[in-house]
């Protein structure tokens, strides 16, 4: 049995703005008024887990219990079929330490080319959600969206590795996406309907 979230306070345990910017426009229509664990000073945990579950799980838990309110973590990235799954869970620290997605998705391509022009290109975002309460409560959701890379990266309108993804059926990239178009379909947004079916 899901237990559910009233309205009030929840913390995005999150200190990508882009992140919790998204978050928040999916969240805000259910009364929820969102705060980041950034703006609340709370540390970032080390993300410890082999698993997108693992991690969010980690992370919602840290974030609740440092507040003492509901938090929602998201651990998301992209998984490249041809270079085993990669970056994965580490999709993040392939930015490096001053989050630089420009680098990242080099480092993808490059890795891609090196295995041959012929190399499939096909990759998928995956994303957990963890909701924890401060006793320690926590349900988690999963979504994930198909798609294949391209290179250059095209548009700004996303963040991370959107610029180098085109979803299946599109020929545009997460990137060149307006947002609401993007947040009916993404990995995010498909493990957010499971949440909000779950918990509202």
């Amino acid at each position: 049995m899901n237990r559910k979230l009233e309205p009030g306070r929840i913390v995005i345990a999150s200190h990508n703005p882009g992140k919790v910017r998204e978050i928040g426009d999916l969240l805000r229509p259910h009364g929820m008024e969102v705060v980041s664990a950034g703006e609340l000073g709370l540390p970032e945990p080390e993300e410890t887990e082999d698993s997108f579950i693992g991690n969010a799980e980690l992370k919602a838990r840290a974030s609740a219990t440092g507040a003492n309110l509901p938090a929602l973590a998201d651990d998301s990235g992209l998984v490249v079929d041809a270079l085993g799954g990669a970056p994965g869970i580490y999709s993040a620290r392939w930015a490096g330490p001053d989050k630089d997605f420009a680098l990242a998705m080099r480092t993808v391509e490059d890795a891609l080319r090196e295995q041959g022009t012929d190399t499939p290109r096909t990759a998928h975002f995956t994303c957990a959600l963890s909701l924890a309460w401060p006793d320690g409560h926590c349900e988690t959701f999963e979504g994930e969206v198909a798609g294949e890379l391209v290179w250059p990266p095209r548009g700004d309108k996303g963040f991370g590795y959107d610029p180098v993804f085109v979803p299946n059926g599109f020929d545009i990239t997460f990137g060149e996406m307006e947002p609401e178009r993007k947040h009916a379909m993404s990995h995010r947004a498909r493990a957010f309907k499971k949440l909000i079916d779950a918990v509202f």
